[in-house]
């Protein structure tokens, strides 16, 4: 539970900063801040049918989990001083040695890990005119980088990172990240990339904005992210969205250019990506269309436990085995417009082949469904219950059922 060594420097160097400012200059500080504990139940249960090399059947753990961020405003003045801060903890409710490894907590196949596990970190942060820098504990949402929180904790980074927005329309960003904590794990580790056994850094560096115009409609965006001595990669995105008489039309392009880097740890990586993402609504529905294209000799490198910004980054595939093609079709209901507002569905379907198994050609499909609902009002306000199904037919994954059952309650604190 105890933060790093940064993160207790920063949380205290902040602090006694703030401590010595004059009750104006602290106002902005407090009354700016705000803070959030999400209490997070979640059982999941992976059914691997056919039973693999490693002996294991499936995977079915429970657990409990309590997320607590906290962000304080800026001080006044033409400098102003901050701090974040998350502290997270998980309790194991359900799991033996032959059911581990749901990477809901710190365990493995044949070992079912501590009771609890908790993990904590905080950043300091300065902001110049539109301008801010974070130092310490991260948890980047950008299309370059994108910190995971898909199981029972959600994944931070150590580095810093700086976001200028001095230019209406224009957001920049830049960074390093130097150590992850990983969604089941309470260690500070090297970062490593995914669909590689081997390629793992201490520095990932980032950089790259979005621009938004006609009248915010379109945004376009360019990146480059470089795991040093892995791969480096650059990112072309453009998003658009637009009404057409009771239509809400959009397309989501990117384009990833990825190759390998410095002392080439991970080995030779050679992959061209393409993703697109068309979606059409109307009232409660919403229709998305999908095609992702992963082109080259090597899979498509991203951060581990990250999520990747490509239209086929689904709840169990990926579909970015080298030269694999997917194509996507998803159905969204807001059920609002039928009186049950907080309740929300979809179902999608992704079908991937052209790669190899083998000397042979693969294919593979993953089908999900998703129900999620919101108490709006009333005592147990902001209560959120999630079933998340997913099937998985794989040539080189093989068989797969999963369930996921979420229960969330998130309770403001300031």
């Amino acid at each position: 539970m105890s933060p790093t060594p940064l993160a207790r420097a920063v949380a205290f160097a902040t602090l006694g900063t703030c401590l010595t400012l004059p009750g104006l200059a602290q106002a902005d500080f407090i009354q700016d801040s705000k803070a959030t504990l999400e209490l997070r139940n979640f059982y999941m249960n992976r059914d691997f049918r056919e039973r693999p090399a490693s002996g294991q059947s499936k995977a079915e753990e429970w657990a409990q989990g309590a997320i607590l961020k906290a962000e304080s405003g800026f001080t006044e003045g033409t400098v102003g001083f901050g701090l974040d801060a998350y502290a997270g903890v998980g309790l194991k409710l359900s799991s033996d040695d032959d059911r581990a490894n749901t990477g809901l907590l710190p365990n493995s196949f044949g070992d079912e890990g501590p009771g609890s596990y908790g993990e904590a970190t905080a950043a300091v942060k300065v902001k110049l005119s539109n301008t801010v820098l974070k130092v310490g504990g991260l948890m980047p949402k950008l299309a370059i980088v994108s910190s995971g929180d898909s199981r029972l904790l959600p994944q931070f980074f150590e580095g810093a990172m700086i976001t200028s927005q001095e230019i209406a329309g224009l957001t920049l960003n830049a960074g390093q990240l130097r150590q992850t904590n990983f969604r089941n794990s309470t260690d500070r580790e090297d970062i490593r990339t995914s669909n590689y056994a081997v390629g793992i850094s201490d520095r990932y560096n980032f950089g790259g904005g979005t621009y938004q115009f006609n009248g915010g409609n379109t945004t376009a965006g360019l990146w480059y992210g470089e795991l040093q001595d892995v791969y480096d990669q650059k990112m072309y995105n453009l998003i658009h969205s637009q009404a057409v008489g009771d239509w809400k039309l959009g397309a989501n392009l990117a384009y990833f250019d990825s190759s390998e880097n410095g002392r080439k740890l991970a080995g030779k990586i050679d992959n061209n990506l393409t993703s697109l993402m068309l979606s059409a609504g109307i009232g409660a529905h919403t229709f998305r269309l999908g095609y992702q294209d992963s082109s080259g000799d090597n899979p498509f490198p991203f951060l581990a436990e990250t999520d990747p910004a490509i239209a086929n980054y689904l709840q169990i595939l990926d579909f970015t085995r080298a030269d694999e093609k997917s194509w996507q079709a998803r159905y969204d209901l807001n059920f609002a417009s039928y009186g049950v507002p907080g309740l929300n569905a979809f179902v999608r379907y992704v079908r991937g082949d052209d790669f190899k198994v083998g000397t042979e050609n693969g294919k593979e499909w993953e089908r999900d469904l998703d129900i999620s609902y919101t108490i709006q009002e009333g005592t147990f306000k902001n209560l959120a219950l999630r079933w998340r199904n997913a099937m998985v037919r794989s040539d080189a994954l093989g068989e797969l059922d999963e369930n996921r059952l979420i229960v969330s309650y998130s309770i403001p604190l300031l």
